[in-house]
């Protein structure tokens, strides 16, 4: 079936063809999913790989496992009214779950602190792998990942959907193939938002299982940074501290310990200066990346302001000057991909995993054995103790 075809397949499914005999099919007939995957952790963030794999189409969700019963509960709960009649198998262990000789995919979506030892066992299957963010909460557990996945024969990749989302894949390519701003000297990017949210047993409000907000939040954004970089950080400076969230929030006895504001100065090796600012009390969601060359300004935003007035929640305009035409665009994709997790990203994260299994080159790759997610975690971990104003 041709790219084009394949793409019909996916409006297909917002389109009334109920009237056509499935043999009458052909642009809009739904091509049946070639590989199966696991869900391993089945929160929220599983929930949006459940709605991703099924949406993306090439894959089908084939069960899912978290020894939290609410949580495969309210999964199955979603299951059903999403995808009416799909059903799932529900594994009682996680050896189980990752020992399946059905399933050709595992998708790890549980608390970072977890991570290291769940890989641990998912890699003894030999299947497929896609780990959510960050790798793990401690640098000497991210470089034993690291490892295990060198030999590995089978797809490593991590959860960093945000280089899928439009606005990123725009500005990346305006960087990188057009070469739009010449050779970037500066770089800024800020995250504005509302709190964490909850999640089981609140494991997200403390430093110790997330590996800190630099690292569980915005482990994204200082991605991001280093692949317009195209370089290694040199040297890091970072300040932040509580102002606000959670300051008496305690559960089971034990005090709420993370950040909800700082801010970050990066130095790369070949000369660029960064910076990152992050609010976590702020009443919207909103993004800012702002890149300065020696030839122009690139500057994109993504915004959630919850208010009732429509406007576009994303943008990017390329400035030159008098040196070439500006370029002032809305970056997005089709609406039920937009609105189908971190608005697109994870769809189209899930179409590179999906790609990789099939064995189809990737032209921005996100696999382990890409050293710059390395790099990544390295940063991040250095960040992991910022000085707390």
């Amino acid at each position: 079936m041709g790219e084009f075809e394949r793409h019909s397949t996916f409006f297909s499914g917002f389109l009334n063809s109920d009237y056509l005999r499935e043999k009458d099919k052909h642009i809009y007939k739904k091509e049946t999913p070639l590989y199966k995957f696991n869900i391993i952790g089945a929160g929220m963030i599983g929930h949006e790989h459940i709605k991703a794999t099924m949406l993306e189409g090439r894959a089908t969700v084939h069960g899912i496992y978290d020894p939290n019963q609410k949580s495969v509960k309210e999964a199955l709960h979603m299951i059903e009214e999403s995808f009416p009649g799909h059903v799932v198998h529900v594994y009682d262990d996680l050896k189980a779950a990752c020992e399946d000789p059905d399933v050709d995919g595992l998708i790890i979506c549980t608390p970072n602190y977890t991570h290291k030892e769940i890989v641990k066992e998912a890699m003894k299957s030999r299947k497929h792998i896609l780990l959510e963010k960050p790798m793990a909460t401690m640098l000497k557990d991210a470089w034993i990942i690291r490892q295990w996945a060198e030999s590995y024969q089978n797809v490593f990749q991590i959860g960093l959907q945000y280089r899928y989302k439009a606005l990123y894949q725009e500005a990346l390519y305006e960087v990188k193939e057009r070469n739009s701003i010449g050779n970037i000297k500066t770089m800024m990017m800020t995250e504005h938002r509302l709190p964490f949210l909850d999640k089981v047993e609140q494991w997200n409000k403390f430093s110790e299982l997330s590996g800190g907000t630099l690292i569980e939040k915005c482990c994204h954004y200082f991605d991001l940074l280093n692949l317009f970089a195209n370089a290694k950080p040199f040297s890091v400076y970072a300040t932040g501290g509580n102002a606000i969230n959670f300051k008496d929030f305690q559960y089971e006895g034990k005090k709420a310990d993370i950040l909800d504001h700082a801010n970050v100065i990066i130095i790369y090796e070949n000369g660029i200066h960064a910076s990152f600012n992050l609010c976590m009390f702020s009443p919207l969601f909103r993004e800012d990346l702002t890149l300065c060359g020696d030839r122009g300004r690139l500057y994109g935003y993504e915004n959630e302001d919850f208010l009732p007035y429509h406007k576009p929640s994303t943008h990017l305009e390329v400035l030159c000057g008098e040196s070439a035409p500006a370029k002032i665009t809305t970056p997005c994709y089709p609406e039920a991909i937009q609105n189908s997790g971190h608005n697109g990203g994870t769809y189209y994260e899930h179409k590179a995993f999906v790609d990789a299994i099939a064995g189809k080159k990737q032209k921005r790759p996100l696999l382990l054995k890409d050293f710059g997610l390395l790099q990544s975690q390295a940063l991040l971990m250095n960040l992991s103790k910022v000085e707390k104003s």
